[in-house]
Parts: C-alpha cells; sequence; structure tokens
C-alpha cells in the first residue's frame, strides 16, 4: 500500500494535466458518468491495479470488468518487472546511446559517431557529412521518446564545425538520417517508421518474442505514440501487419489506412522480416544480463538494423494495439 501511495504521488508530480482533462471529459460524456465517478474510480485503480492515471483511460477500464482489469500491465507493475529483468547494474549498456551503439555496433546499417569517434576518425566523419539524405540526427545519450532529438541539414557542418555544435549543444551522439525501405516510406514519409520488438529470455537463455509492433508516423518527424503517432501489431510468423493504427490518444479512432498518405495499413507485408527476427534474437542474447528488452529497428533497403533497445519498454506499445492487457505473458518469468 505504501509503495502505491509514492506511484500515485509520481503520477500526479508528472502529470500531462491537460491530456488528463481531455480524457476525463470524452470519458464522461462517452459513458454518462459524472467525472468524480470516474475520478475515484481511476485513483482507486492505482491501487488496486498498479496502472497509473492516464492509463486508466487509455486501457479504458471505465469498459473493464474486474476480472479484465487485472489483465493490464500498468507502470506501476511494468516498474517492478524491469527492474527485476533489467537490474540498475547492468541496464546502462541499454540507458546510454553511445554505450549501445558501441556494444551492438554490428547491428548497425547506418552511420553513426559519438564525439571521441568524431574527434579520432576523420573518414567516418566524412562519411557521415556525405549521407545520402542531406540530414543529420542529433542525439543525447540518455534521450527517452524522442525527447532531445534534433535533425539538421548536413551541409550546415564540416569535420570542426560539427565538434563544435555537438559541445556546444550537448549531444553525444550524431547519425546520419536513416532512408527507410521504399514500402514504408510510402506508409508514412514524415518520419522514419520503426518496428518494435519485445523479448525476454527463459529459463534457458532462450529468446521468446513477446510482441511485434509497427510504428507509424502521423505528420511526425518521429513515431513515437506519445507524440501522436500510431502503432500496429504485426504477426510475428509472416511479418505481415494485422492489426489497424491505434493512438494512445482515445479520443481518436482507429486507423486502417493512413490518415495522410492512404495507404492500407492491415495486411501491409514488412520488408526483411526473417532477417530482422534472427537479428533481434541473435542481439537479444548477446548480453543476458538484461532479460526484457524493446529492440527499436530501422528496415531499409539493405535489410534491418538497430536504433536502439529500451530497458523500460512501453507497456501501452504493447498492449494498446492488441486491445487486450498482456500481464500474463509476463508473470512465468516472475519467480
Amino acid at each position: 500500500m505504501f509503495k502505491r501511495i509514492l506511484y500515485l504521488g509520481y503520477y500526479l508530480k508528472n502529470m500531462d494535466w491537460k491530456k488528463f482533462s481531455l480524457f476525463l471529459n470524452h470519458t464522461s460524456k462517452l459513458t454518462s458518468r459524472s467525472k468524480f465517478s470516474l475520478l475515484t474510480d481511476a485513483i482507486a485503480s492505482v491501487f488496486n491495479y498498479n496502472i497509473s492515471l492516464l492509463e486508466y483511460f487509455q486501457f479504458r477500464f471505465f469498459e473493464l470488468t474486474k476480472e479484465h482489469r487485472k489483465t493490464w500491465a500498468g507502470t506501476g507493475y511494468m516498474f517492478e518487472y524491469q527492474l527485476k529483468m533489467n537490474p540498475k547494474s547492468s541496464r546502462d549498456i541499454l540507458d546510454d546511446k553511445t554505450k549501445f551503439y558501441r556494444l551492438y555496433k554490428e547491428y548497425f546499417v547506418h552511420n553513426v559517431a559519438d564525439l571521441v569517434d568524431l574527434k579520432s576518425k576523420p573518414e567516418l566523419v566524412q562519411k557521415i557529412l556525405d549521407t545520402p539524405s542531406g540530414k543529420l540526427v542529433f542525439k543525447v545519450a540518455d534521450g527517452n521518446c524522442g525527447i532531445d532529438v534534433q535533425i539538421e541539414d548536413a551541409k550546415k557542418f564540416d569535420a570542426k564545425s560539427i565538434i563544435t555544435f555537438m559541445e556546444n549543444s550537448q549531444f553525444d551522439l550524431v547519425e546520419e538520417f536513416i532512408q527507410q525501405h521504399s514500402v514504408l516510406n510510402a506508409l508514412s514519409p514524415s518520419g522514419v517508421n520503426t518496428v518494435r520488438i519485445f523479448t525476454q529470455l527463459d529459463d534457458n537463455n532462450e529468446v521468446v518474442l513477446l510482441g511485434c509492433r509497427q510504428r507509424i508516423s502521423v505528420n511526425s518527424d518521429v513515431d513515437n505514440m506519445a507524440a501522436g503517432n500510431m502503432a500496429a501489431t504485426i504477426d510475428e510468423i509472416t511479418g505481415i501487419i494485422s492489426g489497424t493504427g491505434v493512438y494512445s490518444d482515445i479520443t481518436k479512432p482507429d486507423e486502417k489506412t493512413h490518415p495522410i498518405t492512404g495507404v492500407e495499413i492491415v495486411g501491409l507485408q514488412i520488408p526483411f522480416w526473417n532477417e530482422t527476427v534472427a537479428m533481434v534474437k541473435k542481439a537479444a542474447k548477446a548480453h543476458p544480463e538484461n532479460r526484457s528488452i524493446g529492440w527499436d529497428i530501422v528496415i531499409t533497403e539493405k535489410g534491418p538494423g538497430f536504433i536502439e533497445g529500451n530497458h523500460d519498454w512501453c507497456k501501452l506499445l504493447w498492449q494498446l494495439p492488441t486491445k487486450q492487457g498482456l500481464k500474463s505473458k509476463l508473470e512465468p518469468y516472475l519467480h
């Protein structure tokens, strides 16, 4: 109970009150329930089901029975689960984008460099500056959800000024802007549409796929759901998108086709699917001290490559596209 009180305090402190008000008003009109009734139910759900206040709306608890509510993995539950699967002593290789790049370099298909590389490898600097896309992506080592990412024209820099810019702006990494596969570019050209695959190591250190999702940008240069974009389920065997695009914003409808490009989402075949799954399964075994990882993968004309790995992978991206709670998939590993 004490821990749940602390969690409630955390949710209140970090609340997006504009979004909370939007969801509360929308749900009150939808259900004809008073805001007070919904608010008290949301607070009770924090204690009873270990979810956040916003997740009460995103998981549509206002429509669910007690038994169905128990199936959802919320923020509190996932924090405890991921802390056990990916201990603080080992998760830094996923938290720090520079360390991730160095340890998983073999799985990258685009040029990436940190400040050490830029100062010691002039040939790499030139490759990055000569990127075919003409754009560069600057990142901080510990950024999440597309935060602290800046896209710039490569022509603005030379070998010296790019280092100065990164030092003055406190960026840790620079990458060439990735040119995604034509299939995904046709789906949404505004941003790179990454695949997210969730992996879990079992007791025998074999890789279990917990789910596969296609993130879909909607008039945005990032593809995170938190930035207003969509996600859809991918069949892990075939690599075909099997569900509609869904938002984390409960006021927006699901999409069978992309709202900007008109490309059909359901039935879209993700290119290089077998290679993508094989790459993830190999990488998931490379550092078994981290047992449950959400991998962000870009699909290019040359094949798949990593963007990053997440120890605190998103429960919304995992569950919302399936429209069901998936907590039962995790419980076998909590022993």
